[in-house]
């Protein structure tokens, strides 16, 4: 048996790809986990719900990305349970993997705070079938609308609502507004998509409540000039096939909506909870282990925690925000403190998160970001964010297809991957039980 350090990584994101590709000529032995075979890069995975790029452009083999590092194996699983007295990862299959050292990057899941049931009417924006989903709820609305005979059915199958305006939800919201008013502009014949009503509803009284309010006000300006309404301080209570109910300081509101998308927030996994129970570890309200300065789970300093899961905080105590920056230093950081205890060298220094900026796109040539406290907004923004989403992109054929449909949709307006799949339309429309027009499909 071989006496290499084993180090384990669950997860393939940005958390646990950075600390992958970090140890690629340490003295370890690496097995990186993930029970998909991909790497997505999460924060474009909007213009795949958007129909501007396909999966394929935004989502990177694990096995290529990590093909030339020797050290290192990739293994299809999910892990649900960890023993670290006996240094074991338990996955689903039933099968075991030990470790010395343990990375914990799994990521997070969204959050319905209690109301798991608005999942079915109100999807998320987490994995690629959850975009592919969106995506044929957005084109889906639209074709049928140009069937509906009656006024008020057709203008709910037009009304489109966004719980959430983060950055998901603003991005979101910029691009749903161009599709309607660009993309989709001729190619109907009953509707105009013009009239597409969006409306993005949050509990905070703006929209990118933690970017400063300058940048805030921008975005929501953007917005209505492209024809989304941000509406601040309301919390949802219902979510159904019908559309969504909502309170606001004057009482209880209705919006009928058949696509609603949900962008509220993020939760850790159930085995994120496991192994808090394991570990005993103490964590915030929203479930994120409270990790040591070092990132590692109070008692087992072979277990890192990183990205979604870790309740870390700046040196003012402030909590990190989950962001991919987080997750890629985190990764890099648990590496690098392996590799020194490995080689016998001093411990690392405390995590310290380097804030880059915030950055959130409204639609084209319409950005707002706060860059090293320096904002900016407009096309100048917009083209930072370009940039940065084209250089953190893993494979380098991505980045350049990337970048050729970018480079299209900017000129034509158009989206080339405005396919509608998963349930036949056909069967969605018997499914309605709503429609009216005799014509065939």
């Amino acid at each position: 048996m071989s006496n290499t350090h084993r180090v384990v990584i669950l997860g393939g994101g940005f958390g646990g790809l950075y600390a992958a590709r970090a140890l690629k000529r340490a003295p370890v032995e690496v097995t990186l986990i993930d029970r998909r075979n991909f790497h997505l890069f999460q924060p474009l995975l909007y213009q795949v719900a958007t129909g501007s790029l396909s999966p394929g452009e935004i989502a990177a083999p694990l096995r290529s990305v990590l093909s030339r590092q020797k050290n290192t194996r990739v293994l299809l699983g999910e892990a649900v349970d960890i023993d670290p007295s006996a240094k074991r990862v338990l996955l689903k299959d039933s099968s075991a993997v030990e470790y010395d050292s343990l990375i914990v990057a799994t990521g997070s899941q969204s959050a319905y705070f209690g109301h798991d049931a608005w999942r079915e009417w109100g999807p998320s924006l987490k994995s690629v079938e959850e975009a592919t989903t969106i995506r044929h709820k957005i084109l889906f609305a639209f074709e049928m609308a140009e069937r509906m005979q009656d006024p008020q059915e057709r203008i709910a199958w037009l009304t489109f609502v966004i719980v959430g305006a983060g950055a998901t939800g603003v991005e979101l919201a910029g691009a749903l507004a161009e599709i309607a008013n660009h993309t989709l502009k001729n190619d109907f014949r009953s509707v105009r998509p013009q009239d597409a009503r969006i409306f993005v509803l949050d509990r905070a009284d703006r929209a990118l409540s933690t970017y400063p309010e300058d940048l805030s006000h921008k975005a929501e300006r953007s917005l209505l000039k492209l024809g989304a309404r941000v509406r601040g301080g309301v919390t949802v209570t219902a979510v159904d096939q019908e559309g969504v109910t909502f309170q606001t300081h004057n009482g209880s509101e209705r919006l009928s909506a058949r696509t609603v998308i949900w962008a509220a927030g993020v939760t850790v996994s159930d085995f994120c909870r496991q192994v808090a129970k394991r570990a005993q570890a103490e964590t915030d309200k929203a479930g994120r282990i409270k990790v040591n300065p070092d990132l590692t789970i109070p008692n087992y300093p072979d277990i890192f925690v990183i990205g979604d899961l870790a309740a870390a905080t700046k040196p003012d105590g402030t909590p990190l925000p989950g962001v991919a920056q987080v997750a890629m230093q985190g990764g890099s950081y648990a590496a690098k403190t392996i590799i020194r205890r490995v080689e016998g060298e001093p411990q690392n220094k405390p995590f310290r998160y380097f804030d880059k900026g915030d950055l959130a796109v409204i639609g084209r040539a319409r950005a707002v970001a706060n860059i090293f406290g320096v904002h900016i907004s407009g096309f100048l923004a917009w083209l930072v964010w370009l940039f940065i989403h084209l250089m953190y992109i893993v494979e380098f054929q991505s980045r350049v297809l990337v970048f050729i449909q970018w480079g299209f949709e900017y000129i034509t307006f158009g989206r080339g991957a405005r396919l509608i799949t998963g349930t036949a339309a056909s069967d969605s429309v018997a499914g309605t039980g709503k429609l009216t027009s005799t014509a065939s499909v």
